[in-house]
């Protein structure tokens, strides 16, 4: 423990520990969406290595994104909160309205632009909006909490502007996705929370969270989501076979099948699985095992022992990220570190929650490990906006310019933070020799007494006056 304690003592500890927790998740995950993809694809076009392929494409594009977003300062990330958010927004809207032109109309496309649920295509391109609105909710919202500071024991500063925001990206991004929009509840309470927002916000925030996601169950069975006018609501069929699961026998038909055969894979992996690429319940019997269900994979797999891995990387990475926000001085690094921390650990809570039954089934990715190239772009640029925050620690500033690393590290890598308490703008030039600074400079009054001249200290008058 003392060694243990010596080493997060040092000064770039949080940095090492987040590079370390990223990048062993972002290899499991590569190594995990072949073994669970790896089948399918070979059966289907004859190459084993299609998916994982596409998905190291995506693995490359994402550590290009965390090298360019460690690099950034704070000052660029508050900027970059307005027109991102604005961006996803647009495109959500563009989503929503091509979802809903194909349910009433059968358009499936506008001109290039094609709509499949979460996904928005423009020719190869293809995108999901929900993911960029994480992010984007992230920065805007550390920015305007950041900015009203302790205003924010008022009801009035919340309600302007950020409820009304984050209840319009709840709306746009919850009538087809339901997980992230609790994905963005997240945000919103790391966000208040770390803001030291009063515990009934919370209770007010809890119960209109509450009425909401009954509304979005309520509204499947009108179409929304993947659900169908006059069919069954899927969203509350997942609810109540969660809390009355029925017998597996009679589930071939119903929506709990997910749940049994995510069950199944854990039970046959047992402690220490069956072996890496040797699972059973890949071939056609697990519905989206390289995706939502990748963890039952993992289970199957790796057992107990690789679980159990997984899930110290998680812990690491959040212990990681609150280090980061109780060390910087900045607010808005405090709180968009803080939002990220809650983002990412209560997305993997959300899914690992569902596959193991400890939770409904929401249908959101593991983040690092799922197979999904919008998702793991967009997460590794948060963390490396979590890497330059805690580079700007000010024991790792100061570590940083007392033994600067190359100059052509820092060309490559990142550039020096800026040192804890250093002067944003430009000292005043010195005063000249002799002169009297203006805020020692003598006012002229007219009562006042020549210099040399000894005031007569004696008060005159009557008694009254004097102790008046």
């Amino acid at each position: 423990m003392a060694a243990l304690r010596g080493l997060l003592a040092r000064p770039l500890a949080s940095y090492y520990l987040l590079l370390s927790s990223a990048g062993l998740l972002l290899l499991i995950g590569l190594t995990m969406v072949f073994s669970a993809t790896s089948v399918r694809d070979y059966a289907e076009a004859g190459d084993a290595a299609a998916s994982v392929t596409k998905q190291a494409i995506f693995a490359v594009i994402g550590i290009v994104a965390f090298w360019a977003c460690q690099r950034l300062p704070a000052s660029t990330f508050r900027s970059l909160g307005r027109p991102l958010l604005g961006g996803a927004v647009v495109l959500l809207l563009v989503l929503n309205l091509l979802v809903a032109l194909n349910a009433l109309f059968g358009l499936k496309s506008l001109g290039p632009l094609q709509a499949n649920l979460l996904w928005l295509y423009l020719g190869p391109i293809q995108v999901q909006p929900a993911e960029l609105a994480k992010l984007a909710l992230v920065l805007w919202g550390a920015h305007v909490v950041a900015r009203k500071g302790a205003a924010l024991g008022w009801w009035k500063e919340l309600a302007t502007p950020l409820f009304p925001v984050v209840g319009l990206l709840f709306v746009l991004v919850g009538y087809n996705d339901l997980g992230s929009m609790l994905c963005l509840l997240a945000i919103v309470v790391g966000l208040l929370w770390a803001a030291g927002v009063r515990l009934r916000v919370f209770a007010a925030l809890s119960a209109v969270g509450l009425a909401g996601v009954g509304l979005l169950v309520a509204v499947a069975s009108l179409g929304a989501g993947s659900g169908a006018r006059g069919q069954e609501n899927y969203r509350l069929a997942r609810l109540t076979s969660f809390l009355d699961t029925p017998d597996p026998a009679k589930c071939v038909e119903d929506a709990c099948w997910q749940m049994v055969q995510a069950r199944n894979a854990i039970e046959h992996g047992g402690w220490f699985g069956v072996g890496l690429g040797k699972s059973s319940l890949k071939f056609g019997w697990l519905p989206a095992a390289h995706n939502d269900f990748i963890f039952a994979v993992i289970a199957e797999e790796l057992g107990v022992v690789g679980c159990t891995v997984i899930l110290v990387l998680f812990a690491v990475l959040a212990y990681t990220g609150l280090r980061i926000a109780r060390r910087v001085a900045d607010p808005f690094r405090r709180l968009a570190a803080t939002a990220v921390t809650a983002w990412l650990t209560g997305q993997a809570v959300i899914n690992i929650g569902g596959v193991t039954k400890l939770l409904p089934l929401t249908g959101v990715p593991l983040p690092f490990i799922s197979d999904g190239g919008s998702a793991l772009v967009v997460t590794l640029a948060a963390v490396g906006m979590l890497a330059s925050f805690a580079r700007a620690e000010p024991d790792a500033a100061r570590a940083l310019h007392a033994r600067p690393p190359a100059r052509w590290v820092r060309l490559v890598w990142a550039p020096l933070p800026p040192l804890p308490g250093a002067r944003s703008r430009p000292a005043s030039p010195p005063a000249a020799p002799g002169s009297v600074p203006r805020a020692r400079g003598r006012r002229p009054d007219d009562q006042a007494v020549p210099r040399g001249v000894r005031q007569d200290r004696t008060r005159g008058g009557p008694a009254s006056e004097r102790r008046r």
